[in-house]
């Protein structure tokens, strides 16, 4: 009997082995955790056509959109771990590790790290009517005079954004929730509400034509595209929110295989065509090993903790 199951393990390990060193003999599924159209999904799509070319094989956007990220995050838990399933995640999943009471699965131990695609910055926008024309005498207005500020809806980056910066200021700003930074853009347009911070890319062309005004950028470092725009930290010394893309695969993937993912990643990161569409949105590209990106989680999830405490931020 010990023999059978010996041989059984033998001819298991031998398999495993040839389809590691086989891969990717197939199409690979890259999860979005988001409706389609988006800056995250624009991404994936372009690091996916250029993953296409460093594997050999298709690299398919599939959109999971739901629950804040978390229906296509458990889709991707829920996968085999055969390196043909991978999430890519936001930021946000680092959140809704506080924010999400009684989530079904957890970052760290339910998903491999592969690598850090980008750094994105929030901007600080405000309508061209608010009487500040730069971060400092903002900060003035704010502690003096209501202000109401808008957001994709609570808990996101833009609420907690806003939440950190009000505290940290001591000020009278007031959080309106919305269904999608769509509508909360347009409402700030329309001067309905008198700031938002939103992901750079998402406003870039309000900035380029006037309609609305930048004051600052979430990161430590000023954003390439906006080099005259100020880094909040600049003027608030300590303030710094940094939304990130990242993509994952499920636990117990083997190691050969997320180390031959991360070094195709690693490659596309340092395209010419990626590296400038990049610049062009705002967006820094990373393309980290796979124990960097662990480390990285490991100090993000309790830094976006201490932003949902902050804001007060629930989900029902």
């Amino acid at each position: 009997m010990k023999q059978i199951y010996f041989a059984f393990y033998l001819m298991t390990a031998i398999f495993s082995v040839a389809a590691q060193s086989d891969y990717p003999n197939r199409s690979i599924s890259l999860v979005v955790p988001l409706s389609p159209g988006g800056s995250t999904d624009i991404t994936a799509r372009l690091v996916a056509n250029k993953l296409k070319i460093e594997l050999g094989q298709n690299v398919i956007v599939e959109n999971k959109p739901g629950a804040g990220g978390n229906t296509g995050a458990q889709f991707v838990v829920n996968a085999q771990p055969d390196g043909y399933t991978l999430l890519m995640a936001t930021s946000t999943i680092a959140t809704n590790m506080t924010l999400f009471k009684n989530l079904t699965f957890d970052l760290q131990k339910d998903l491999a790290p592969i690598s850090q695609i980008a750094l994105i910055p929030n901007v600080l926008m405000v309508n061209v009517d608010v009487p500040a024309n730069n971060l400092a005498e903002f900060i003035k207005l704010a502690q003096q005079k209501e202000l109401f500020y808008g957001s994709a809806g609570n808990g996101t980056s833009q609420h907690l954004s806003g939440a950190l910066f009000n505290s940290m200021i001591k000020g009278k700003m007031t959080h309106v929730p919305y269904k999608g930074g769509a509508p909360a853009n347009a409402d700030l347009l329309a001067g309905q509400i008198q700031l938002v911070f939103s992901p750079l890319v998402e406003v870039l062309p309000y900035i380029d034509s006037g309609k609305l005004r930048p004051l600052g950028v979430t990161t430590k470092a000023r954003s390439g595209r906006l080099p005259n725009t100020p880094a909040i930290d600049e003027v608030l010394p300590g303030y710094e929110v940094a939304l990130w893309n990242g993509i994952l695969a499920p636990a117990k993937t083997p190691v050969p295989i997320i180390n031959k993912l991360a070094a195709a990643i690693k490659k596309v990161m340092s395209d010419p065509d990626v590296l400038k569409t990049f610049a062009e949105q705002g967006s820094k590209a990373v393309g980290s090993s796979p124990a960097e990106f662990k480390d990285f989680i490991a100090v993000e999830i309790p830094r976006w903790g201490k932003l949902v405490q902050i804001s007060g931020a629930k989900v029902e």
